[in-house]
């Protein structure tokens, strides 16, 4: 239990500052393995041994451990030893990587890369100080520490930074967004409010004053039974309308629209049960209205069986006031994938009585009603000459169309990201168009990270074609085929034989001065190496010229241990 404990606490101070999932720590795991292998598979490509294989695989694994919660001390101790041990190149990179991303402030990375450069080129003069040419070794150090180390932690801290800046963006879009719906949401529950009271203090009072009237007529002994029974229809109407209006007035100040009730007393149902009361209300006002139903009667959903009870209503209202007298013809067919509701009136067969109210927007309801459940309204004169409202309704719950179309709406949502409330937020990565505002952004954010990355890639191709270029006329300045050595003879001249002779002066012959037989004593020696590959991968086959007094007085053949 204990152990199981210390190394929870191993793994969380490792894992700093986020913590690591089992998969994380299994990944970082293997990871610090297989650099330790290649560090140590390397060093043994190159001649070592034993402990030393032991001591470089286990250097590299812990240093990968340590990446994340020591980026900078990692990065200048991988450094300075990444020169005298080949096998830190792989270590390099990833150590390079971590520190780009995780070392805090511009300032400090750039201080801490720099210092982590000087030690490895420190280590690198150390190495081959008794060596010719150091500056060429410095220039191969600066190559190998930009491609190992500089161009992985740039291409970290600028992806790091960008990824942040995108999560800052996002989160202030979400809260803007959770800002600007509260605002709008409390500037539409004050307008409601204010309509709401209108309504409530006109319509109610009017209404209100209908229904009392309309009652105490209806008692009056001096009507008509006929007169009577319209004075029913109309205290019925005020009665109902009253009853709706209340309902309005309740969802304008609440915002939210309940079921609508059926079969209460004192209000009709409000969906296509509630159509047959419409129709035998208009015939007890005196109207010609035949109803009709056709097809296998379904249940419609709650909105779109509301919308059916108002598309009727409306176009009622409309026959009543445009063409009263005329007949009217309401038509209910239950299709098979949809719902059809019609209502046709014949021609005005006279002249409209008293001032015919309209406020123009009862049509322009019907549609925006029917639209919001998925169906349409089709309204224009009929072939008969009349007026025809024909209303088309899905059975099942159809989402309306958007007001504006997706592709060009700006608060395209991702189920990525999203509000406090679960809602969804703009996606910046539609980038990730990841990562920028616009419908750019992901083209743009790609195209500017391939850049610098290509751009870092020319660097080093043609620091790369510059060092190779560099080496191969190295290579031409200290070596000689063995013909060219057979046709020197002892006794020439020194001057005679320089000048056919490469000078030596290289980076190639760098270590091989002093490591074949014994010199000539007060002699000059040239140091030249073969074209022709030794017998051995620890040798390097060799010609050593030695001068002395203007003359050539011994050249030798044999094989320099590097």
């Amino acid at each position: 239990m204990e152990a199981s404990s210390k190394f929870r606490a191993g793994r969380q101070w490792l894992a700093a500052p986020e913590l690591w999932s089992r998969r994380r720590t299994a990944g970082e795991a293997v990871l610090a393995l297989v650099l330790g292998l290649m560090a140590a598979g390397t060093e043994e490509l190159l001649g070592g041994e034993g402990l030393q294989l032991l001591a470089v695989g286990a250097a590299a694994a812990v240093l990968s451990l340590l990446r994340r919660r020591m980026p900078a001390p990692v990065l200048l101790v991988a450094a300075a030893l990444g020169p005298i041990l080949s096998g830190f190149a792989a270590l390099l990179m990833v150590v390079g990587w971590s520190a780009g991303r995780r070392i805090v402030g511009a300032g400090r990375t750039l201080a801490a890369f720099t210092v982590a450069y000087v030690f490895c080129v420190a280590s690198t003069l150390v190495d081959v100080w008794s060596q010719q040419a150091p500056m060429s070794f410095v220039l191969f150090t600066t190559l190998y520490f930009l491609t190992t180390t500089v161009v992985p932690g740039l291409a970290s801290r600028y992806w790091t930074q960008r990824r942040t800046l995108l999560h800052a963006l996002q989160e202030r879009n979400a809260q803007l967004l959770r800002e600007h719906a509260m605002v709008a949401g409390q500037a539409r529950l004050r307008e409601r409010q204010r309509i709401a009271q209108d309504m409530h203090d006109s319509l109610g009072h009017q209404l209100a004053l209908i229904s009392v009237h309309t009652g105490a007529l209806e008692v009056d002994r001096e009507l008509t039974p006929r007169q009577r029974e319209a004075v029913g229809v109309l205290r019925g109407a005020s009665v109902t309308a009253m009853h709706e209006l209340r309902e309005v007035v309740g969802i304008l100040r609440d915002g939210v629209e309940g079921p609508a009730p059926v079969d209460e007393p004192g209000r009709a149902a409000r969906g296509t049960a509630g159509i047959e009361g419409l129709v035998g209300a208009a015939r007890v006002a005196g109207n010609t209205v035949e109803l009709r139903r056709t097809g296998e009667v379904r249940p419609l959903a709650a909105a779109a069986d509301h919308a059916a009870y108002r598309i009727v209503q409306e176009a009622l209202t409309n026959a009543y006031k445009h063409a009263p007298g005329a007949p009217i013809g309401v038509e209910l067919r239950y299709e098979p994938d949809s719902f059809v509701v019609e209502i046709v009136n014949g021609a005005a067969g006279g002249v409209t009585q008293g001032e015919v109210v309209s406020g123009g927007q009862g049509l322009t309801g019907l549609r925006e009603r029917a639209r919001l459940v998925g169906g349409m309204v089709h309204a224009g004169p009929a072939d008969s000459g009349g007026f025809r409202v024909a209303g088309v309704l899905p059975y099942g719950v159809v989402e309306a169309a958007p007001f504006v179309a997706a592709e060009d709406d700006f608060r395209q949502q991702s189920p990525k990201a999203a509000l406090g409330n679960g809602a969804s937020v703009m996606d910046w990565t539609v980038s990730e168009r990841e990562q920028a505002i616009g419908g750019r952004g992901r083209s743009s954010g790609w195209a500017l990270g391939c850049g610098i990355a290509l751009a870092a890639v020319l660097v080093l191709a043609a620091a790369g074609v510059f060092g190779l270029f560099f080496l191969v006329s190295s290579v031409n300045k200290g070596m000689i085929d063995p013909g060219e050595y057979e046709r020197v003879q002892i006794g020439a001249d020194e001057d005679e034989v320089r000048d056919r002779l490469p000078s030596g002066d290289t980076i190639t012959t760098a270590g091989l001065a002093g490591t074949g037989p014994r010199e000539p004593e007060g002699s000059e020696c040239l140091v030249l190496m073969s074209s022709e590959v030794g017998h051995n991968v620890d040798t390097e086959p060799v010609f050593r010229f030695c001068f002395k007094g203007g003359k050539l007085i011994e050249k030798k053949a044999y094989e320099a241990s590097r």
